[in-house]
C-alpha cells in the first residue's frame, strides 16, 4: 500500500518548467475558446443533455461498460423498458453529471457532499466511502498494481485535505488547470468509493473547472482522449505514484485539456449550424414551429409524442401530427419500440457519433 501525502506537500514552481508553461497556455487559450463557443448557443441545457449522454458514455467505456449509442439514445427517451444493463449504467452517469453540476452551481464548491451524490447517482446505492479492507486495483492478468488506503479513517482525512485542496485556491499557487490535474490523480489514488471512483474522478474534472469560472456549464468532456489514451493514462497514474513523475501526468492531463477542447468546439459549432439550419426551415415551412419544438428536437438525438405534448402543452394529437409532418419533410424520421414510437434527428446523431443513425423500421 502506497502512503498518500495530501497535495499541499507538493511544491508549485515544479510545474513552472518551460514544456508544461507551453502546453498550459495552449490549453487554456482551447478552453477559453471552448467557452466561448457554448455560450453563444441559444439553449446551453442542449449540450448538457447531449455532450453529457455522450461523455457517460465514453467515461464508463474506460471502466468496460459497453453499450451502442442507440441503446442508450433510446434509453434516454424510454427509461423504463427492458433496455440493457450496460445501457441504463451509463444514464445513470448522465444523471450524476447533472446532480452535481446543479449543486456546484448553487454553492459554488465542490464539497465531499456533492462527491458522494454524485457516486450515489452512478451506483445507485449510499454506501459512501470505503469502511471495509480488501480494495486493490489489479492489471493485465489480474496481478495487483496498487493497493489504496483501507483505514477508513485515512480515507476520510484524505478526503478532507483533498476537499480543501479543490475549495480553498490560497492552499496551492498554481493554474486551476494543474491543479484539475493534481486533484484527478489524488482522487483516483484515495479510490474512496468501492465502485464507480474512475467516473466519478472524470465528473469531478469538469465540475472543478465549472467551480473555477473557466466554463459555464460541463461541456469538456476528456473521457474520449482517455479513451483513445488508455494506456498512457493508466502508466503514468501509476508512474506517478511510483516514481514521483508529476510533471508527464500534468503534461497528459493539458493535452487532454486541450484536444477535448478542439473536439468540443467542432462539436459545438457544427450542433449550432444544424440547429440554425433546421431553425429556419421549420419555421420558414410550417405554421406549428416554435423554440420549444427546436429545442425538444436537439435535446437528444430520439424525441417521442409524450415529450412533444410536455414541452409543446398540446394534446397528444397535435404532437402526432408535428411529428409526421416533421418525418414527411425529412426532419425525422420515425422508429417503432413494442407498440410506441420514436423520432430520430438523424444529422444531430451523426454530429453526436460520427455514424450513421440507425435506418428506418416503420413505414
Amino acid at each position: 500500500m502506497t502512503e498518500i501525502p495530501p497535495l499541499t506537500s507538493l511544491r508549485p514552481e515544479r510545474f513552472d518548467r518551460p514544456d508544461i508553461l507551453k502546453r498550459l497556455n495552449a490549453a487554456s487559450r482551447k478552453l477559453a475558446e471552448l467557452k466561448g463557443v457554448a455560450a453563444a448557443m441559444p439553449n446551453q441545457g442542449i449540450l448538457i443533455s447531449t455532450l453529457g449522454l455522450q461523455e457517460a458514455k465514453d467515461s464508463s467505456e474506460i471502466e468496460n461498460i459497453v453499450t451502442t449509442h442507440d441503446e442508450l439514445f433510446r434509453e434516454a427517451v424510454f427509461p423504463d423498458t427492458a433496455s440493457s444493463a450496460a445501457a441504463k449504467e451509463v444514464a445513470y452517469c448522465g444523471q450524476a453529471l447533472r446532480v452535481g453540476f446543479a449543486a456546484v452551481r448553487k454553492a459554488g464548491l465542490l464539497t465531499n457532499n456533492v462527491i458522494q451524490r454524485i457516486q450515489a447517482e452512478l451506483e445507485r446505492n449510499r454506501a459512501g466511502f470505503r469502511k471495509l479492507p480488501g480494495t486493490a486495483l489489479k492489471g493485465v492478468g489480474g496481478r495487483t498494481v496498487y493497493t489504496p488506503p483501507q483505514n477508513p479513517k485515512e480515507i476520510i482525512a484524505l478526503m478532507g485535505d483533498l476537499e480543501r485542496f479543490i475549495n480553498d485556491d490560497s492552499l496551492f499557487d498554481a493554474d486551476p488547470l494543474v491543479k484539475m490535474a493534481l486533484i484527478h490523480h489524488q482522487f483516483e489514488s484515495i479510490h474512496p468509493f468501492y465502485d464507480g471512483n474512475g467516473r466519478t474522478g472524470r465528473i469531478i474534472n469538469v465540475l472543478y473547472l465549472v467551480k473555477q469560472g473557466l466554463l459555464d456549464s460541463p461541456v469538456l468532456y476528456m473521457s474520449r482522449h482517455i479513451v483513445r489514451t488508455k494506456a498512457d493514462y493508466y502508466r503514468l497514474l501509476q508512474e506517478t505514484r511510483e516514481r514521483d513523475n508529476w510533471e508527464d501526468w500534468v503534461l497528459y492531463m493539458l493535452t487532454a485539456v486541450e484536444q477535448t477542447a478542439a473536439d468540443g468546439i467542432a462539436t459545438i459549432q457544427a450542433i449550432k449550424a444544424l440547429l440554425m439550419d433546421y431553425k429556419h426551415r421549420i419555421r420558414a415551412g410550417y405554421r406549428f414551429y416554435s423554440q420549444d419544438l427546436i429545442n425538444n428536437l436537439f435535446s437528444y438525438p430520439y424525441t417521442r409524442i409524450e415529450f412533444i405534448e410536455r414541452d409543446l402543452k398540446v394534446s397528444r394529437l397535435t404532437a402526432t401530427k408535428y411529428l409526421e409532418a416533421l418525418v414527411a419533410g425529412g426532419f425525422l424520421h420515425k422508429r417503432k419500440v413494442g407498440r410506441s414510437n420514436y423520432y430520430i434527428n438523424r444529422p444531430l446523431y451523426r454530429v453526436l457519433t460520427g455514424e450513421q443513425a440507425p435506418a428506418s423500421n416503420h413505414p
